[in-house]
């Protein structure tokens, strides 16, 4: 028989539901993502995109445009939750086109509130 609990909702891709003391990653330290997509990436839905799974990982960050055509995502919560979210930066199943990802974690800052698309 399975000892797992039922009916409960599939986690996003990254994440992990598995606590085991310290060592979960609800009790890593929070990171910062800090990731800039080029590509087709402005004028097709794709930082709404980002705001949606960002606030779905729990993380707290922004989507903004930039002048030249891509979009830079700042997010800080768990690492698990930061790396899913950029799998999903990286995969290429977002609106639009995305070319390249160019990224790095970092100790998160903290102060910010939600996730929001600027």
């Amino acid at each position: 028989m399975n000892d797992l609990p039922q009916n409960r909702p599939a986690a996003e891709p990254g994440a992990s539901a598995i606590v085991n003391g310290d060592r979960s990653p609800e009790r890593a330290a929070p990171v910062r993502l800090t990731a800039t997509v080029f590509g087709l990436v402005q004028g097709v839905g794709f930082r709404d995109y980002v705001r949606t799974k960002g606030r779905r990982l729990g993380l707290a960050g922004s989507a903004t445009n930039r002048p030249d055509g891509g979009v830079d995502v700042v997010a800080e919560g768990p690492p698990g939750a930061c790396q899913a979210l950029l799998e999903l930066l990286v995969t290429g199943h977002t609106p639009g086109r995305t070319d390249r990802v160019e990224h790095a974690f970092a100790p998160a800052v903290g102060g910010m509130v939600g996730f929001v698309r600027r």
